[in-house]
């Protein structure tokens, strides 16, 4: 079998598979070396075992994966295409032919993107045949991720493009139709090899020809396409179908989760004019660490330190912030501070907290059946997850009455909660939440929502995405009282923008501490708690 690897169009080795063993990774001891940082010292090994040969990962950082699905130890079959970070390893019977080779030649940009709408009819054709030939609707919903199924799929794309093979479109090559069809019968169509860049943030899906993604804080139009609004809407269903939700004329927006927790969006017409439309906020594959916001520079180490402070010693905490701003990331290096014997209740419109903790229970709304009901709101959650004994709540985000339950869970022995809220400011958060609290449909005089406001709620943590993309806390504010029907406030770290870098794009700025002290810092320090005040100078 002959082995060939690529990292896009460029081809970097091709080898005759004749040893027992081959160690892939990113150091000069191993067989193979690919030198990029998303390749582990010693990420995957090809080794023969009987009379076959197998890949197997070997417990890399980035993983190894089969036609977009992450594999452990798979046996390999010819015209096998695996993937690890940007490399591309194919297997293809040996001593290939020229006419072989040459549909395997590197086609010029200008002739690829001529050729972009005829290789589309040529996948809308394989598709339709493929359709007849498997149950694919069935295979999709109950088994999309059986190796069986994909195995089956496979098998059957590479019979039809090899009975095709005089009509292949030049730009085309067998091994990327074979994984892009893969793909869009089973996954999410071009939307997984997005889903496996790690440098993509966001995805978002205008409509079927339009597809743009968010690259270090900045939109870039994407040359991915779907065949047809079928496909989109295929798609949709295949992310919603599983966590039991719906989308349809009745109920044409949802929201849902991908299995790495990232947060989905989608909707479709009447409502969407253009076409189904769906908004992807990726996670990554490894939580965030406090030390990569402070590589980031979304902080500094005084206000990490501070932040860890607050936490461990049970502040009741509302961080706050625009759309795409880093909330909940937040909110998640926030929440790995908790204790390790405290028993932690989270509360989500789609589960996307990732906490480290191992006694933590999540729990998730639901939306309405078809017949409009069997809701379970956030509210409801709030206020059965106070019947559960939690330690600490954590609730994803606060849009409207819930935030009364909050305030009261807050102020009734539920120190060290946390949660988010849309603001702009520390001072738009107070009136953000108080304008929720209205929400919960209980006539209270103002002045007594801020009393409650004041008692409850110790910091803001405000966290915004600035004109360069970068995301940064700017402010870290308590809240130190009532000063008639004002609440007080006062900022404990801030960050102040100095001016702006045209060439590189980039704000310039420093993180500066205002010299005060934080009331709850006087109490630790007055129970005999040290606290290093250096922090705050």
């Amino acid at each position: 079998m002959e082995v060939k690897i690529q990292k896009g169009n460029d081809l970097i080795t091709k080898f005759i598979l004749d040893k027992e063993e081959i160690v892939i990774g990113r150091t000069g001891d191993s067989s193979l070396v690919l030198e990029d940082h998303k390749v582990s010292r010693k990420h995957a090994r090809i080794f023969k075992e009987g009379d076959s040969h197998f890949i197997e990962d070997l417990n890399s950082s980035n993983g190894t994966f089969y036609y977009g699905k992450k594999i452990t130890k798979r046996r390999i079959l010819e015209d096998d295409v695996y993937t690890i970070g940007p490399f591309e390893i194919s297997f293809s019977r040996e001593g290939a032919g020229p006419a072989e080779e040459k549909k395997e030649e590197i086609i010029p940009q200008e002739q690829q993107a001529e050729a972009t709408d005829e290789v589309i009819e040529f996948k809308k054709h394989i598709h339709s045949l493929l359709i007849d030939r498997l149950d694919l609707k069935r295979a999709q919903i109950d088994s999309a991720d059986s190796q069986e199924v994909r195995e089956k799929v496979r098998t059957a794309v590479s019979s039809i493009i090899d009975e095709l093979k005089g009509k292949m479109p030049k730009g085309a090559t067998k091994n990327r139709l074979v994984r892009e069809i893969i793909d869009e019968a089973l996954g999410l169509g071009p939307l997984e090899e997005l889903l496996a860049d790690e440098s993509v943030t966001e995805i978002m899906v205008n409509k079927k020809d339009q597809i743009y993604i968010e690259k270090k804080g900045k939109l870039v139009l994407s040359d991915k396409k779907f065949i047809n609004d079928e496909q989109v809407r295929g798609v949709i269903e295949r992310i919603v179908t599983p966590l039991g939700r719906r989308i349809d004329e009745s109920s044409p927006l949802v929201d849902a989760r991908l299995k790495d927790g990232s947060r989905v969006n989608a909707v479709i017409p009447p409502l969407a004019l253009k076409g189904p439309c769906i908004t992807i906020r990726k996670f990554s594959k490894k939580p965030f660490k406090v030390h990569d916001l402070i590589r980031f520079g979304s902080l500094t180490d005084k206000m990490a330190e501070f932040l860890e402070l607050a936490v461990s010693n049970r502040q009741n905490i509302f961080i706050s912030g625009g759309t795409g701003s880093g909330k909940t990331t937040l909110l998640n290096v926030m929440s790995s501070f908790i204790p390790h014997d405290e028993r932690i209740v989270t509360v989500e419109d789609a589960a996307e907290l990732q906490l480290p903790q191992d006694h933590v229970v999540s729990l998730e709304s639901r939306p309405p059946n078809i017949e409009g009901k069997g809701a379970i709101l956030i509210r409801d959650l709030v206020k059965n997850c106070l019947r559960m004994r939690p330690d600490r709540i954590v609730v994803g985000e606060c849009r409207g009455g819930e935030a009364l339950d909050m305030l009261q869970a807050m102020n009734t022995g539920h120190d060290g909660s946390l949660t988010t809220a849309h603001a702009n400011s520390p001072r738009d958060a107070l009136s953000r939440i108080e304008t929720m609290v209205l929400m919960a449909g209980m006539d209270l005089p103002t002045r007594a929502i801020r009393e409650q406001m004041a008692s409850a709620v110790n910091l803001i943590v405000q966290q915004s995405r600035l004109s360069d993309g970068s995301r940064k806390i700017t402010h870290i504010t308590e809240i130190t009282g009532m000063e008639g029907d004002k609440i007080t406030l006062q900022d404990i770290f801030l960050f102040k923008q100095t001016g702006y870098d045209k060439e590189n794009q980039k704000v310039i700025g420093e993180y500066v501490a205002t010299g005060m002290v934080p009331k709850f810092v006087d109490k630790l320090r007055n129970k005999g708690i040290s606290v290093d005040l250096e922090m705050f100078r």
